[in-house]
């Protein structure tokens, strides 16, 4: 027969997991966002200024050397937060199944023990 009381619990459950779940990702994606935005405000305020640096160059070999090391640091800067962008998308993503992994394996167990 069908029990109304369990029902509800497994929905209330469910519910609290999937609230748990939406407020880490939340939380995640706005600090990838801020990253990502602090980043490019960085990376806008650097090309400002070399652009300023470079107009003052006297030199072509001077202009070249400035241009070099600009593109090799902007290079390794993006590589960087690239990286830790990456890596914050998958602290995202193993956050984001905390939530379900005690449900998970409970379903996986009762599977286990049906089948058996």
């Amino acid at each position: 027969m069908f029990n109304f009381e369990d029902a509800n619990k497994k929905n209330k459950e469910n519910m609290d997991t999937l609230l748990k779940s939406y407020a880490t990702l939340t939380k995640a994606f706005q600090a990838i966002a801020t990253e990502a935005a602090d980043y490019s405000k960085k990376a806008f305020e650097d090309s400002v200024a070399h652009i300023e640096k470079i107009s003052t160059v006297k030199s072509v070999e001077a202009a070249f050397e400035l241009q070099t090391n600009y593109v090799k640091s902007s290079y390794e800067g993006y590589v960087a937060e690239a990286t830790k962008i990456g890596e914050m998308y998958a602290d995202l993503a193993k956050d984001a199944y905390k939530p379900y992994e005690a449900p998970v394996a409970k379903a996986t167990a009762a599977v286990k023990a049906a089948a058996a």
